[in-house]
């Protein structure tokens, strides 16, 4: 009890990133705290960091200490929650459009995808397209320009359910709410606990979890992109929704490279570029999602593998096969099955007793049973088994894309059994060779990301303790090799955390390739042993790592990061030689020979086309040299180089251009090695 006549005063100390701190006698919120730093980070404002957890800048602090960080335009979250505003700032310019009767669904920021930033889902009373999308554009600058308050207000469940739909919202927000009011209660909270955040702007109001930005009027930069159909909850068995996509930043400039980097990307997509070189087919008559290799893709597919398997057997791996359909049982205790159910092939019966059969999602249970078919002491390992393996997924078919999203794909495969005393030196061998192969194909430019478990969920298998163990090791790796990181709680795969390689091509966009995964629960299901010093039976630990992570998506990424112009080492017709006229057609044939002879892919065009057409032919083809023969190079015999960089070189001795490049393909170098230095007179 406090003493009569004194009252409390509360006290709430902010910390600041910068180590200082300030003391308030009362509650305050993010806001005031920006605007007593200074007037202009408060106007540079966009969200707060509070005590680790993304915050409104309206949010409170009540007393006690509380860390703080003012999210600005120069945070990659600041870029989030602009985005996410943008989305709200889209849905209510399609209400006032085309409402009532609209009814929208989810809009998320996109802060992984390079084309677009943020969607909104609609049911629609009257379908909208690609021409519609100015109109919605210009109502979306209009709500900018009233530069409306944007209030965020706590509710319970039942009160959420009638603004909703008092707002209209009937179907899909009502689906939401009572989806998380039913899992608040199965996860032990008392139902009249249950409390849902709605954000207000104008007229406009949206169940979200928020954060956004404080008023529409900081919304400057933005551009709606196109339209597409999605399904609800992304099933078949939900009405098709209309998606529209769009791009946000702060700045105009941003929006504008932006824009320009997208039309890049355009021309370097990898199913035009495929299409063009001849490199893949997706064909109906096989089906949407199954590519077929054509002979020059196929050469860029086995210089990869020949490549990548050649450096794993040099680190101690073995090269097994294993069949591309497996019993269903053995699915089951993996966890594949039902993990991947919704993302598998039906289920094949056989007719036989032992049950059905299924076309194998992942390598791993097949790599577990060529490692049980026999004894290993402590002495064998590691055992490392790889595989460039074929599995199976039924994607959606409107997430199909060319080599990037397939049903049908081969993962570099391979997967490691150790010791727990061995396991840290095998993860810092994995992430050399994904260093190496990432940085052979000059894409030095990546980033790693830790996918940890989220322990509020029950997707994942194995003890609390193993996986504690599983984290550990990853950090320690990530942390003795000084790699710049991230987490992510919730990335985990299903049976144990993981290393992933994000890598930024040459238009800046983000992808997701190599990975290694720590699993101590697959031997634990399977029951794998090893016999060790003390003569007793112990438990192996497993490592899944895939540099390449399938060689589909790779090649597709390789592709569009080179705009289909190979290096050397790679390109499926390394040299074009092209004989002026026919009647240098026989020198020609002899220097295509040589060439063949050392190993060199070389393509002859003895066609009767003018040399013009010839080098325009090799040109489009991408052809990383030509050797262009007339009467001076037979006479001389040597042959006129072209590069498909520098242009004319001047004129090799046959001999000596070979040799310049075989060096350029043995070191796999990324840059010509045939100068004009080593040109004759």
């Amino acid at each position: 009890m406090e003493p009569a006549g004194e009252q409390h005063i509360m006290t709430t100390t902010v910390s600041l990133p910068d180590g200082s701190s300030r003391q308030y006698d009362r509650s305050v919120t993010a806001m005031e705290v920006a605007g007593d730093i200074s007037p202009r980070l408060a106007e540079a404002a966009v969200g707060a960091e509070i005590d680790g957890k993304l915050r409104d800048l309206g949010a409170t602090m009540d007393g006690g200490t509380h860390q703080l960080k003012i999210i600005t335009d120069r945070d990659r979250a600041g870029l989030e929650i602009l985005r996410h505003s943008a989305a709200h700032v889209l849905a209510a310019a399609v209400v006032r459009l085309y409402g009532p009767g609209v009814e929208y669904a989810i809009g998320p920021a996109l802060m992984e995808d390079f084309q677009y930033g943020f969607y909104y889902d609609f049911d629609l009373p009257k379908p909208i397209g690609q021409e519609d999308l100015e109109r919605i554009e210009a109502e979306m600058a209009r709500i900018v320009s009233q530069d409306l308050s944007v209030v965020r207000r706590e509710v319970d469940g039942k009160e959420a359910l009638a603004t909703m739909k008092s707002a209209g919202q009937v179907t899909y927000k009502t689906e939401m709410i009572q989806g998380l009011m039913e899992e608040h209660t199965r996860r032990g909270g008392p139902a009249g606990d249950f409390r849902a955040s709605l954000y207000q702007q104008g007229d406009f109001v949206d169940l979200c979890r928020g954060p956004h930005l404080p008023r529409t009027g900081k919304l400057t930069a933005f551009k709606l992109l196109t339209t597409a159909g999605a399904y609800w909850r992304g099933s078949e068995a939900n009405k098709m929704l209309t998606r529209i996509y769009g791009v946000a930043f702060f700045k105009p400039a941003q929006l504008q490279e932006h824009l320009h980097r997208i039309e890049e990307a355009r021309k370097r997509d990898h199913r035009v570029i495929g299409k063009q070189l001849g490199l893949f087919l997706i064909s109906d008559s096989v089906g949407p999602g199954l590519p077929l290799w054509m002979p020059k893709g196929t050469t860029i597919r086995m210089q990869l593998q020949s490549w990548l398997q050649g450096e794993l057997l040099r680190r101690g791996y073995q090269i097994v096969i294993t069949p591309h359909i497996g019993k269903l049982d053995l699915y089951r205790t993996s966890g594949h099955y039902p993990y991947y159910k919704d993302s598998q092939y039906p289920p094949i019966d056989m007719g036989e007793q032992e049950g059905g059969y299924l076309l194998k999602p992942m390598n791993c249970p097949h790599h577990i049973q060529i490692y049980k078919a026999q004894p290993h002491s402590y002495r064998d390992l590691p055992v490392r088994l790889a595989e460039f393996g074929t599995v199976y997924r039924m994607e959606q078919s409107g997430e199909l894309n060319g080599l990037t999203r397939v049903r049908g794909f081969t993962q570099d495969d391979a997967h490691i059994f150790c010791t727990p005393d061995q396991l840290e030196a095998e993860i810092t061998s994995c992430v050399d060779l994904a260093k190496m192969v990432l940085e052979t194909l000059g894409l030095g430019d990546y980033r790693v990301r830790i996918g940890l478990r989220d322990p509020a969920s029950d997707k994942y298998v194995g003890s609390a303790e193993h996986w504690a163990l599983a984290e550990q090791n990853i950090r320690s790796v990530v942390r003795k090799l000084g790699l710049n990181h991230t987490e992510g709680i919730g990335d985990a795969v299903f049976y144990g955390p993981k290393i992933d390689f994000v890598v930024k091509d040459c238009l800046g966009r983000d992808w997701q390739l190599g990975t290694i995964q720590v699993d101590y629960n697959l031997p634990e299901r399977f029951e794998l042993e090893y016999i060790g010093a003390d003569n007793s039976a112990h438990r192996p630990v497993m490592i899944h790592r895939a540099p390449f992570g399938s060689l589909e998506r790779f090649i597709g990424i390789l592709i569009e990061h080179f705009a289909g112009a190979f290096p050397l080492w790679l390109a499926p017709i390394q040299v074009a030689v092209l004989p002026v006229s026919e009647k240098f057609n026989d020198y020609a044939t002899q220097v295509a020979a040589r060439l063949a002879a050392a190993g060199v892919r070389c393509e002859l065009d003895d066609s009767p086309e003018k040399i013009g057409a010839k080098i325009r032919s090799a040109s489009l083809a991408k052809i990383p040299y030509m050797a262009v023969i007339g009467q001076r190079e037979t006479d001389a015999e040597t042959v006129a180089v072209r590069c498909r960089v520098e242009g004319d070189v001047g004129a090799y001795k046959v001999e000596d251009f070979i040799a310049a490049i075989r060096r350029e393909i043995d070191t796999k170098s990324m840059n010509s090695l045939v100068a004009a230095k080593g040109a004759v007179g």
